[in-house]
This record gives C-alpha cells, sequence and structure tokens, in this order.
C-alpha cells in the first residue's frame, strides 16, 4: 500500500525556546488506523495540526498523498476530515443544518441525512446544538469530518464524554471508514480504544517518538505477556499498606520468569513469562520474609503496562 500521510524530522518550536515537537518522523500507509498516544504535553495535538495544514512547523517535511500543504491547500483539504479535540459549533444552528453547512464547504459532500443516521442523530436533527448532551455534540462533531467524504479522517479524542455504548458505535464508524479504504489518525486517552482500533502507533512524549509498532509488538517487547500484581504487610500489620521498599524490588525480580518490576503506590507489579512459575516463589518468599500476602491477581499484559513502563505514568494522568 501506498504511503497516505508523511512526515520528516517534523519540529516545533514557540517563542524560539518552547519545543514542542523534536524530530518526529511519521510513515502511515493507505487504509491504515494510526494512533498518536503521549501524556498531557508530549506534542501530540501540535503535531496532528501541522499534519492538518492547521499549524506551520519550524522545520521538516510533510506529505499528504505525497503532496506539500504549500502545493494544492484546497484539493488536500477535500481529501481530509477533522474532528478537533474541541469543537465549538454555532449553537443557534440545528443539528441538520451543522452538517449541511460542513457539506456545503466540499465539492463531493456525502448526503448529510446519511451522516446523521449512521452517527444516530437523526432524532436530534432539529434540535439546537446547544440543547445537544456532551456526547451528542461529540458524535455531531465527528459527523462533521465524516459529511465531506474524506479520504483520511483526524480524531483528536474522538470519544471523550460519551457512554460505553456511544464509544462502540464510533468504534464501528471508525472501522466501516477503513473498510472503505479510509485511513485514520487519531489520538486517544483510551488504552482498549487504541489497542482494539490502531493497526500500528506511536508512544510520544517531550515531542519524540520513543516507541512505535503493532499494539501486539509493544507489549510482546515489554518483556512479558501478563502481569502479577501484589501487596504484603509484615505479619501482625494490620494497615495493609506496605508491599516492602526499593530493596526487596531485586528479589522479586531474581523470581522465575520475571522481566521487569515496578510500584504504584504499595502494589508491586511484575511483568512474567510464566506465572505459574512466578506465582509459587513469590508466595514462597513472602513466607520466607515473614511478610503476609494482602491482595495478588494476575491479568494479560496490556498497552498501559507499555506506557507506564516507558514515560513513567499513566495516559490519563495530568
Amino acid at each position: 500500500m501506498g504511503l497516505t500521510i508523511e512526515c520528516t524530522d517534523l519540529r516545533k518550536t514557540y517563542d524560539g525556546k518552547v519545543e514542542a515537537v523534536r524530530g518526529l518522523t511519521l510513515r502511515i500507509a493507505s487504509g491504515e488506523c494510526f494512533g498518536l498516544l503521549g501524556p498531557n504535553g508530549a506534542g501530540k495535538t501540535t503535531t496532528i495540526e501541522i499534519l492538518e495544514g492547521l499549524l506551520a512547523s519550524t522545520s521538516g517535511e510533510v506529505r499528504i498523498f505525497g503532496k506539500a500543504w504549500t502545493e494544492n491547500p484546497r484539493q488536500l483539504r477535500e481529501w481530509i476530515g477533522i474532528s478537533l479535540q474541541e469543537t465549538r459549533l454555532s449553537e443557534k444552528l440545528t443539528v441538520r443544518e451543522t452538517i449541511e453547512l460542513f457539506a456545503s464547504f466540499y465539492d463531493e459532500p456525502r448526503a448529510p441525512e446519511e451522516v446523521l443516521e449512521e452517527l444516530q442523530l437523526t432524532e436530534k436533527s432539529d434540535s439546537w446544538v446547544g440543547k445537544l448532551s456532551g456526547g451528542q455534540k461529540q458524535r455531531l462533531a465527528v459527523a462533521t469530518a465524516l459529511v465531506g467524504n474524506p479520504r483520511i479522517l483526524f480524531l483528536d479524542e474522538p470519544t471523550t464524554g460519551l457512554d460505553p455504548q456511544s464509544r462502540r458505535q464510533l468504534w464501528d464508524i471508525v472501522r466501516g471508514f477503513q473498510k472503505k479504504g479510509g485511513t485514520v489518525l487519531l489520538t486517544t486517552h483510551y488504552m482498549d480504544e487504541a489497542e482494539r482500533l490502531c493497526d500500528r502507533l506511536a508512544i510520544v512524549d517531550h515531542g519524540v517518538i520513543i516507541a512505535q509498532g503493532t499494539p501486539a509488538d509493544l507489549i510482546d517487547r515489554l518483556g512479558g505477556h501478563h502481569v502479577v500484581e501484589f501487596q504484603v504487610s509484615a505479619n501482625g500489620n494490620s494497615d495493609g499498606n506496605a508491599s516492602g521498599d526499593s530493596a526487596d524490588d531485586a528479589d522479586w525480580r531474581a523470581l522465575p520468569g520475571v522481566e521487569s518490576v515496578r510500584r504504584e503506590n504499595s502494589t508491586v507489579c511484575l511483568s512474567v513469562h510464566e506465572p505459574h512459575l512466578t506465582i509459587p516463589a513469590l508466595l514462597a518468599s513472602v513466607e520466607g520474609k515473614g511478610q503476609r500476602l494482602e491482595h495478588l491477581s494476575t491479568r494479560q499484559a496490556s498497552l498501559e503496562d507499555v506506557f507506564v513502563r516507558l514515560t513513567g505514568r499513566h495516559l490519563r494522568e495530568d
């Protein structure tokens, strides 16, 4: 497949000193759903706004369908649909009027009624935008991105504020857009969303890509397919808030099958390959230390574990 979105050594500096993006390079293929993940202030929105042609880069090259924004911006805007992180629409227009307005901006738009039905907004078509709930406004924002019949969808936090059912409905819309050959670039604060939707993704921190690949590849690079989480306290200690200190980490790391150790407050998290070998050894070690096991659980490793290990924080942390 050909490349739909390319950027090479992309850089953006504000006021000559604040580096929001520092040498970022991306290659996104036609028909691919690509995710851009990172903590607040990582440079995700700046990167997307440059790719969308809304913001000029300080240096570097951007090409959409092989064309630079300086070559034929009108044609490129016909090919893209954008749903911003915060879309401010006129509250005194109806939902249908809003869609019809956005459709008028394009040479070959989709039928507004078709888009309203797809986003399940038909029943609200005569309602003022200002009367919509937060989730309905979010769906309307995505509808304005789809009505132009784009080849690329830029979605910045597309499911923020949506209930679980609405989120899954929007996932189906994204998958349907892909099946028709469309390309999607999205940012999200939901790791399950990234794992379900993205063919590939890049984790960005401090304006640079620190990891890139398929969700499965990134989880595999974590070093373990399972996570064992536990808390321990000294026997006779009823507060249950002590899990040893960092001196114990070497002991946990020495357990069979353990690839890495991290702590989240009073919880110790082990990335492991073979939990059936790790857990018996863990129980024996806890007993040998004269400690008491307060909590123990196991689960499959996730993209969230990869993110925490690489950045030291959870995606949804401020």
